[in-house]
Formats: C-alpha cells, sequence, structure tokens
C-alpha cells in the first residue's frame, strides 16, 4: 500500500481513534474528518478502510445526529473504490441506507439515494442490493424525490438494471411512467437523458414495457427527441427502444412511432450514427414502410425508395416537406463521405501499393 505523507497518516490515524471511542461528539468529528480526507484522495480511501465497520456502527444508533456525518463518510470511501463498497455491503450497511429512504428527513433521503447509487456500481453488490427491496423505494423516490434524489434514483436503477432478475421488478414496480417524466423535463443532451433512454430500451424489451411507454402521453416522443438531440449513446438506446417496438408487433406501434416524426432524426443516423446506430436506423425505417413486403428486383430498397414510401403516408405537407429535405440533406452529406474517403484512398496510394494502375485510375473507376 502507498505510503501516506506524514500529515495525511496522522490525520488518518487520529480519525481511526476518535471512532473507537464512546464520546458521540468526537465519533461525528471523525465521520467528518473521514469524509474530509477521503474526497478526493484514493489513497486515503485505501488507508481508511478500517473506518467501514465502526461508520456503519453508527448508522444502527437511534440517534440522527449520527446518521448524516457516518452517510456521507461511507460514500466518499466508497467512490471508485471497489474493495470498499463490497466491504460497505458485507458490514452490513444496507439494511439502515435503505431504512433512510423512507425518513421525513429529506436531506438524509437524498444522501442515502446517493449512496445506493454508487454502492450499485459494483457488479458483486446489484443482486444484494435489489434482494434488500430497494428498487421499489428508489421508485418512490424517483417520483416523489428532491430534483437531485431523482436523478440519483435513475442512475441507481440504470446500475442495477444491467443483472438480468433486476428487471422484471423494475417493470413490476411501474417505474416507466416517472422515468418518462424525468425524461421530458431534462436536456435531451444530458447524462440524465442517457441513463433515461437506456433504461427505457430495456424496458421495451417486455410487452409491460412497451404498454408502459404508449400510454404514457408524450411518451414516445420523448424518446423521438432523445434520437434526434441526444448523445450518441443516448441515441442509440432510443433507437434500439423503438426498434425492439417496431420489430415485435410492427401492426402495433408503427403509427405511434410515425406519429411523432421520428423520420428526420433516422435519416440523419443512418448517415451520422455510430457504427451500431446506423444500422438499426435502416432497419427500422423498412419496418416503418407501408407495406412489410419487399419490392420486386427491379425495384431494390434504397434508402430513398424506403423513405418515399414512408413519406407518403405522412399526413402534414410540413412533416412530409421536412422529411424530404431531410432526406436531399443526408444524401448529400453521404456523398461528401464518400468523395472524402476517396480522397484520403488516393493520398496513401503509392506505386508499388497499384503496380499496373495509378491512384487518379482508381478513383474515377469508382
Amino acid at each position: 500500500m502507498e505510503e501516506a505523507p506524514p500529515a495525511e497518516a496522522v490525520a488518518v490515524r487520529r480519525a481511526l481513534e476518535l471512532l473507537q471511542l464512546n464520546d458521540p461528539v468526537l465519533r461525528v468529528q471523525a465521520a467528518r474528518d473521514i469524509r474530509r480526507l477521503t474526497k478526493n484522495s484514493h489513497r486515503c480511501r485505501r488507508h481508511l478502510r478500517q473506518a467501514v465497520s465502526p461508520l456503519v456502527s453508527m448508522l444502527r444508533v437511534d440517534s440522527p445526529d449520527f446518521h448524516e456525518p457516518a452517510l456521507l463518510a461511507l460514500l466518499n470511501l466508497a467512490v471508485q473504490d471497489e474493495k470498499n463498497k463490497i466491504n460497505i455491503v458485507e458490514a452490513g450497511a444496507l439494511e439502515p441506507i435503505i431504512s433512510f429512504l423512507k425518513s421525513q428527513n429529506p436531506n438524509l433521503r437524498e444522501y442515502a439515494t446517493a449512496s445506493l447509487l454508487t454502492l450499485s456500481a459494483s457488479p458483486t453488490n446489484k443482486p444484494i442490493i435489489s434482494a434488500c427491496g430497494a428498487i421499489p423505494l428508489l421508485v418512490n423516490t424517483l417520483r416523489d424525490g428532491s430534483p437531485q434524489a431523482k436523478v440519483d434514483a435513475v442512475k441507481a436503477l440504470s446500475n442495477l438494471s444491467t443483472h438480468p432478475d433486476n428487471l422484471s421488478i423494475i417493470l413490476e414496480t411501474n417505474a416507466t411512467p416517472f422515468i418518462v417524466s424525468l425524461l421530458k423535463t431534462c436536456r435531451k443532451s444530458s447524462k440524465i437523458a442517457e441513463k433515461c433512454s437506456g433504461l427505457i430500451e430495456s424496458l421495451v424489451g417486455y410487452e409491460e414495457g412497451r404498454t408502459a411507454l404508449t400510454s404514457e402521453e408524450g411518451g414516445v416522443l420523448a424518446v423521438v427527441e432523445v434520437l434526434e438531440n441526444g448523445t450518441p449513446q443516448s441515441r442509440e438506446h432510443a433507437v434500439g427502444a423503438l426498434l425492439t417496438m417496431c420489430q415485435s408487433d410492427r401492426c402495433k406501434y408503427r403509427e405511434p412511432i410515425l406519429r411523432e416524426g421520428v423520420i428526420p432524426g433516422l435519416l440523419e443516423l443512418t448517415v451520422q450514427g455510430t457504427p451500431k446506430s446506423q444500422p438499426k436506423a435502416r432497419t427500422l425505417l423498412q419496418l416503418l414502410r407501408e407495406s412489410p413486403y419487399s419490392r420486386p428486383e427491379v425495384e431494390p430498397d434504397t434508402l430513398q425508395n424506403i423513405v418515399c414510401d414512408i413519406i407518403s403516408q405522412i399526413d402534414g405537407d410540413d412533416q412530409s416537406g421536412k422529411a424530404k429535405k431531410m432526406l436531399a440533406e443526408m444524401v448529400q452529406v453521404s456523398m461528401e463521405q464518400s468523395l472524402r474517403h476517396l480522397q484520403q484512398r488516393a493520398l496513401v496510394c503509392t506505386p508499388s501499393d497499384i503496380p499496373m494502375t495509378s491512384c487518379a485510375s482508381e478513383v474515377s473507376s469508382k
């Protein structure tokens, strides 16, 4: 273990000693010192691992003065330290932390939510946290909590959702309306939109999740807005969610998706999306066609034909015109990207690479 500077080593030793005393005031001071020492120091988090058990004991004491200082100290100990995350759960911290989610103290509820967010980042802790009954209470926080608590709750649910058994629990708690509510009000390019759209993509893999999303006013529209304006990862989640819905029951979900003006965003993704979102966007465009059957061979399924089919079914000149304009812009962008690719290939060509032809003749033949 890396040796601490003398002053830091003294502070760490003093904090550990104070935690062992019976004086409540000194124990609270020790917790505050540990919170300060571990705020930005990985080294202090390692050197203060012995503090986990006495801090968890403070959570169990029937004294509100102990709870916040001890919880905040544990929160800082767990940040970016997998071993401390596991040790905190093994020391029995989950029972008091989860009970704090029902506290009348809004600050304590907020700190408890933040603690579960941090602890749920550990793969080892995910099934344990859900088994302790945290998910329904996190959904309650997502519904009724402070703005910061709602953000931390959806991030914690996102962490927990990566464990297969937890998705069904999230579905049973009817979390979708509250996830959609948060998604509708946040910036679509934000990290929170990324977490919300990722959760929605996972939940619409189930019929209950698809029904919940389409039943929620503005639910599909919120996903479409993320597809248009989100981060690359958010847009992948959004197009993945809509594609899952359409593939599950094209007749049921085609119209609700089309009504929200998804075509321009899909067209953009087919050209400028990530390697994962581009094929999903193209597949979804094919599914959104009026006819599910392939065209004759003489009229292949080009992107232009697919889009023209869809545009012909869209009501409203404004939306149709926007889609046509976007198609023209995407074709132009695609041509420009292809030209740049050819130019780059031409620049790296050498006579030894192509013995019988020049770079210029290769480009012109493409």
